[in-house]
């Protein structure tokens, strides 16, 4: 018999997960390659998933009620305006399904976070990418330029995911008043707790003060939950009802609604372990550059190498030390920030790189 399937899906290119190194030449592995915390989780956490697992033979709370609510006194927003999902990028999807009608136009940065034009394109909407300025950020100026009537979606990365760099706030705030009022913005900001920069835009005060901007966090990062899968957004309470009509039933596991929650409760305990990943970040960044690498400042928990012509055999270098990045071909590389031993392994294996190519071609002039 014939199969079935959707048009066009043998050319839809799938989600591609970081890739896990092998041991080579003596080396341990470290894995740099998708942005994951460093640190085991907390204890606390990992006894509060323990006490939660005798009850695995039930359903999770759909609603995620308690979780809601404590997300809600956390921003001081009403749990009305929350709503979870399977991770950050579940809630886009949900962002994209709930705005969206097939052959919108959901508009993002590029390069910008890999799963925006694969999440538009599954829910049937038209991704709407608009290149990086020189500078390798957001270009709002033709962003808001390329606004469409059909365009009824925005994403806006904060910090860059692949690159680490920051948008201003006076500068998305610009953006906000020249578009259509009934256009969703939605600032994604998985790494927010690692953006020291003194100008950027908030997504949480940016909510208050225009109707149309969403929010988008994630426990994967800082908190370190990735393998949990948990995220939230913050919007007006008439999106957020639909982000639960169109949601995964039962999609965020017990297991899950209840680590988030203690981390919650661990906040500063969990900033000591953000403020490691920073100075580490400092450390790396400051380390790469004298080594002589074209490494951009990153407020995020990576960095990114410029390296443009030279990325494959940067690659190839770090595969050598045991170590996996995201190779972005003939762009660059996105390294997250590891272990204290991980990152010497890389200033290491950067410093023979160095030396190997004597310099190493930047994608811009």
């Amino acid at each position: 018999m014939k199969s079935s399937h959707r048009a066009g899906l043998e050319n839809f290119p799938p989600y591609r997960q970081g890739k896990t190194p092998q041991s080579i030449n003596g080396f341990e592995p470290h894995k740099l390659s998708s942005n994951e915390n460093p640190f085991p989780p907390l204890p606390s956490v990992v006894a509060a998933v323990a006490q939660e697992l005798g009850n695995i033979n039930l359903y999770p709370d759909i609603g995620a009620a308690e979780l809601r609510h404590s997300l809600a006194l956390h921003w001081s927003v009403s749990p009305e305006n929350i709503a979870v999902g399977a991770g950050s990028v579940e809630v886009a999807s949900q962002i994209i399904h709930a705005v969206t009608n097939p052959g919108d136009l959901v508009m993002f940065a590029w390069r910008s976070f890999e799963a925006y034009p694969l999440l538009a394109t599954v829910a049937g909407a038209v991704p709407q990418p608009i290149a990086l300025n020189p500078e390798g950020g957001h270009d709002l100026d033709a962003m808001a330029a390329a606004v469409t009537a059909r365009t009824k979606l925005v994403f806006l990365c904060n910090p860059n995911n692949p690159n680490g760099v920051v948008l201003e706030s006076a500068a998305v705030e610009a953006f906000l008043q020249k578009i259509p009022s009934d256009t969703v913005v939605v600032l994604d900001e998985a790494y927010i707790q690692f953006n020291r920069s003194a100008d950027t835009a908030i997504g949480i005060e940016l909510f208050r003060k225009y109707p149309n901007v969403a929010v988008l966090h994630t426990f994967s990062k800082a908190y370190g939950l990735a393998g949990l899968r948990i995220g939230y957004a913050i919007a007006a309470s008439s999106l957020i009802e639909n982000l639960q009509k169109v949601a995964v039933p039962f999609a965020v596991s017990a297991l899950a609604q209840r680590a988030a929650m203690e981390s919650l409760r661990s906040g500063a305990e969990l900033q000591e372990r953000v403020d490691v990943i920073v100075s580490e970040r400092r450390r790396v960044t400051d380390g790469l550059l004298d080594a002589g690498l074209p490494v951009w400042p990153s407020e995020a928990n990576f960095v990114w190498i410029d390296s443009g012509s030279g990325t494959a055999a940067l690659a190839e270098v770090l595969a050598g030390h045991a170590l996996s990045v995201r190779v972005f071909p003939e762009e660059g590389l996105r390294v997250t920030i590891g272990s204290p031993e991980a990152n010497d392994r890389l200033l290491d294996a950067a410093r023979q790189a160095a030396e190997s190519f004597d310099t190493v071609p930047s994608q811009r002039s």
